[in-house]
């Protein structure tokens, strides 16, 4: 059986034994005939509030939150609709604010293919910067205590507005909505909070978990608490395409978003599988190691105890060298004292979350790693194994654990996210 999975740009083509595979795919939905139309549709007649153009009568500024580069949101797409409806204002009184969260400065380049030069060049566009205490306004607190810190620009404006994209977040639930506003748009503080061993390790931080998510819970109530005059969400296919907008009253927007998205990228199988083969969903999503611990998250969802996990992802950016995620790792002999380091509090550092989620699947697979962007030294100080040939290992796998053992495969990684209803 030839399969192709998301690599890069493009795919990885590999050979696996008919009789012993298992596809999983999201149900595929074609793009829509007119995204344009759809668009403008659903912010003309949105849901559970005025249409936009009413709420920004009376407002002398604009802000719009707008995913980053690690996302294949189509912002170049939803914006220049999203802006006919602020026409009324100049330019430099709408500004588009980069929800970077924690994440590394977007380029000049970057942002022209993110954004289309049109938005870029007539409106200011601004990278958040998590860091720059300077630029953060602190509106308060959670009612569990953490502290909110946001974005300067996003407190100060008079309509803001999200937009984003619904997907299954191996954390958070679904990404999209609420979360455009915390992490996408807070300080580190606020981040680190919300992304301590505590919430990282609730049993209800999960995939497609968003009511009784400590995460997710936290995230609705900052947002709630500081304020989304509208909110833009779509879902896309596996080329990036849209395939259904909403727009309106950001949590009624999220909800009727994550319902799409459910229906389409959760799937459920009937047991565990001895070795899962996933990807991170080719570019953006897999630029670097980091990001790919969300493909292995997914994968993690359906393998047994003590099975294996082989994930693809291409890494053209090698280990990212913003955040801590490399030294983090540096600090333990491998998963369980690392993972033991942060329960106890011993590592409290950015992207401590990340090292957690690793370190926790980690304890019940071994993983495979093949990403032509970093060395093998790099993935083994990742404390992964790394591999030439998918299907090669994939094979010796099958071999040793027996004549029964079977595989599953993720081509598009986290767009499908498994989950097991056993009995």
């Amino acid at each position: 059986m030839r399969v192709e999975l998301a690599y890069g740009r493009g795919v990885l083509p590999v050979e696996l034994p008919d009789d012993r595979t298992t596809v999983i795919e999201p149900r595929y939905a074609p793009g829509l005939p007119d995204p344009t139309g759809a668009l403008l549709a659903a912010i003309r007649n949105p849901i559970g509030s005025p249409p936009l153009s009413r709420l920004a009568r009376s407002a002398g500024s604009v802000v719009i939150a707008v995913c980053d580069i690690t996302r294949p949101m189509p912002s170049a797409t939803v914006l220049p609709v999203l802006l006919r409806d602020l026409s009324h204002l100049p330019a430099d009184r709408v500004k588009i604010l980069v929800a970077t969260g924690t994440h590394r400065t977007n380029t000049p380049d970057e942002l022209e293919a993110m954004l289309g030069i049109e938005v870029v060049s007539k409106h200011p566009v601004i990278n958040h910067d998590a860091f720059d205490q300077g630029n953060l306004v602190h509106v308060g607190e959670t009612g569990g205590g953490i502290p909110i810190w946001l974005n300067r620009h996003w407190v100060e404006s008079d309509l803001r507005i999200t937009t984003g994209f619904v997907e299954p977040h191996f954390f958070a639930g679904f990404s999209g909505g609420p979360k455009m506003v915390a992490p996408g748009l807070a300080g580190f503080d606020t981040t680190m909070r919300l992304h301590d061993a505590g919430m990282i390790g609730a049993p209800r931080s999960t995939w497609g978990v968003t009511e009784g998510n400590p995460i997710h819970d936290a995230i609705r109530e900052i947002a709630r608490l500081t304020g989304v005059g509208f909110s833009v969400d779509v879902t896309i296919n596996r080329e990036h395409a849209i395939t259904s907008a909403y727009a309106g009253e950001l949590f009624a927007v999220h909800a009727a978003a994550c319902d799409d998205a459910r229906r389409r990228a959760m799937r459920a199988v009937g047991r565990r599988y001895d070795v899962v083969v996933a990807t991170n969903s080719g570019y953006p999503l897999d630029q670097n190691l980091y990001q790919a611990v969300k493909g292995i998250s997914a994968a993690a969802q359906v393998v047994r105890d003590g099975g294996a996990i082989v994930c693809a992802a291409e890494c053209a950016d090698g280990v990212p060298d913003h955040g801590a995620y490399r030294d983090i790792l540096k600090q333990g002999a491998g998963p369980a004292e690392l993972l033991a380091a942060i329960r106890s509090g011993e590592i409290e550092r950015h992207d401590q979350w990340q090292v957690q989620i690793q370190a926790q699947i980690q304890q019940r697979a071994d993983v495979y790693v093949k990403a032509d962007g970093v060395t093998p030294d790099e993935v083994r100080a990742a404390h992964m194994s790394p591999i030439d040939s998918v299907g090669d290992t994939v094979a010796a796998l099958l071999e040793g654990y027996g004549r029964g053992a079977e595989v599953c495969v993720l081509p598009q990684g986290p767009q499908t996210i498994p989950y097991v209803i056993e009995g």
